[in-house]
Parts: C-alpha cells; structure tokens; sequence
C-alpha cells in the first residue's frame, strides 16, 4: 500500500493556501495520497489556547515578509486578504460537503484561489455566491448543503479528531502517526514519504 499524507486544513489560514498549492506535487513523486481532512480551525484555537500569529504585532508583521518569500519561492500568487480573518465556518462546511466527490477539489480552487489571489470578503454572503456561482456551483444547492446536519456533524467530528490528535494549527499534516504543523515543514512531510514502511 502507498503512503498517505492527511492534510487537515481551513481555508482561513494563508500558510494553507501555500501548502495546498505544493502538495499534490509532492505527494504525486512519492506517489502517496492525499487525505483531505477539512477542520474548523476556530474550534482548534478554542480548544487549544492557541491564536493567530497577526493577534502579536511583531509576529504578525514577520508572517506578512515569511509568507511572500514562500509565494516567490513556490512560483504561486499570493495576495494577503485585508478582510483576514474571515469566519469559515460556512466554507469548511461547504468543504465537508463536497468531500469525496468530484466537485470537492474544483471547491478547494474556487475558495482558496477567492481568498488569498483574488482577496474576495467570503464573510459576505452575496461575495460568496457569486464566487461559486463563478466557479459553476448553484449557490442555493450550496445554502442547503451546509445546513445539512449530517455535514455539519462531518466537520464537527474532524476538528474534534484534530484536537485529540494534537492539532493546534493549520496547516497540519500526518504521515502515519508522525505529526508536521506548518507549510515551511512539507520538506519534512516529502522525506516521510518516501521513507520505507
């Protein structure tokens, strides 16, 4: 069996953004899987007593410089969105939602590629349908997706997963029970890839 790299994540975070963009490739020359695992990265903070890095001036200041560098380095687009932070629970049910199907990663684009290329304010409904409807989706079949309870129960019962594995942040990767936080640790996450079982 190949390896598998579970990716949980929340559309929130930029440094998920960047990590979304060079993991399929990573993953593809090790010919491992990706486990897409969405999460509520406020429920995390919460349960975790852990903040984002802009609520400290100076850290925040340096995560703005960090995050470029790594945009240059990936050769991706990156612009910071002035709406940041933005509350997700509605894009990461949307994420639950789709999870398994074929319109999951044509989603993960739509979304990702809004908030942190296009700097699109999610947090306002009308903004948000019209992105989907953009990105081919029928923005009330979304509304109904994401009140659906069984959908709210998916995203509910893979950040708790998170928490009792040891998530505190996003991104977050495991390679087997091996956890890596951040996107500046994917060269971490490729060797384990690619080491024997």
């Amino acid at each position: 069996m190949s390896k598998q790299v579970e990716f949980f994540f929340d559309f929130g975070s930029p440094t998920s953004y960047l990590a979304w963009t060079q993991l399929p490739r990573i993953a593809a020359a090790a010919g491992a899987q990706i486990i897409w695992r969405p999460m509520l990265l406020g429920g995390v903070f919460k349960a975790t007593g852990n903040q984002s890095p802009v609520t400290i001036p100076a850290k925040g200041r340096y995560m703005l410089q960090d995050l470029k560098r790594f945009a240059r380095r990936y050769g991706v687009p990156l612009a910071f969105n002035p709406h940041f932070p933005i509350n997700t629970l509605t894009l990461m049910r949307g994420a639950a939602g789709y999870l398994d199907t074929e319109r999951f990663q044509p989603y993960v684009q739509a979304i990702f590629e809004a908030l942190w290329v296009q700097q699109k304010n999610l947090g306002q409904p009308e903004v948000l349908a019209a992105v989907l409807g953009a990105g081919g989706f029928d923005p009330a079949e979304f509304e109904r997706l994401v009140n659906d309870e069984a959908v709210k129960q998916r995203l509910k019962a893979s950040t708790e997963e998170a928490i009792e594995r040891g998530v505190f942040g996003a991104p977050t990767f495991f390679v087997g029970n091996q956890l890596y936080f951040g996107q500046d640790r994917l060269d971490f996450v490729a060797e384990a890839l690619v080491q024997p079982n």
